[in-house]
């Protein structure tokens, strides 16, 4: 059995059926760090597609930063390449849902290298941009450092992590268990599936931490 038959075989925690047909793209989101914060849902709706519902836990809404490694991604038919496959990666999303499927959808996206950049913006039409990202891990304590200079957006984060989250509450499974993202091109919205295993999560202990991520109106710099 393939990695990937592994992973497609594991669906009796997805929220609806996997589609029809093959998949198209592979990647590994590794070593990844959730950074969540309640927003207001008024201000939210200034930043996403008009034609799709803000998704909310309990009535609030939430936006996450995501810093991770980006592994192996490629198409199918084709083998992964390192130097461009593997990048460090942060996104900045919040949480969408229509048709009954609760989705994500990225504010901002930013890769370590320029050539990833460019064709994970080509292939996937979602909107990466080049920033400085450095990480390192000095014993047990990782650091993630990035910069976007063309935006002012900034990340600095140091942390450890800790013991593994045994039982996963409502609203961890609410943040981490999407199955679909939603992208605005022009006038049009598409819906990606998604498929992974369920997410194994960690307590973090954060030391420092100093974000810099504004938002403004939809059609308008971010």
């Amino acid at each position: 059995m393939t990695e990937t038959d592994d992973i497609i075989q594991s669906i009796s925690h997805r929220p609806w059926t996997l589609p029809n047909g093959r998949w198209s793209y592979y990647q590994e989101w590794n070593n990844a760090l959730f950074l969540h914060w309640k927003v207001s849902t008024e201000e939210l709706t200034k930043l996403i597609p008009c034609n799709i519902l803000v998704d909310t836990f309990n009535g609030e809404s939430w936006v996450s930063l995501v810093a991770f490694t980006m592994e192996k991604i490629r198409p199918r038919l084709l083998p992964s390449v390192s130097t461009i496959s593997d990048f460090h990666e942060i996104n900045v999303r919040t949480y969408l849902t229509q048709d009954n499927k609760q989705g994500v959808y990225f504010l901002n996206i930013e890769a370590q290298k320029q050539v990833s950049t460019f064709v994970a913006k080509l292939l996937s039409g979602l909107p990466y941009e080049k920033a400085t990202i450095d990480r390192q891990t000095k014993g047990k304590t990782q650091i993630y450092i990035a910069a976007n200079k063309s935006k002012g957006f900034q990340l600095d984060v140091t942390f450890k992590i800790g013991q593994k989250i045994k039982v996963k509450s409502e609203l961890d499974n609410w943040l981490t268990e999407r199955y679909c993202l939603y992208l605005d091109k022009g006038n049009e919205l598409y819906r990606y599936e998604i498929h992974h295993k369920p997410w194994e999560l960690h307590h973090v202990e954060i030391s420092n931490l100093t974000t810099d991520y504004v938002g403004s109106p939809k059609n308008s710099t971010f």
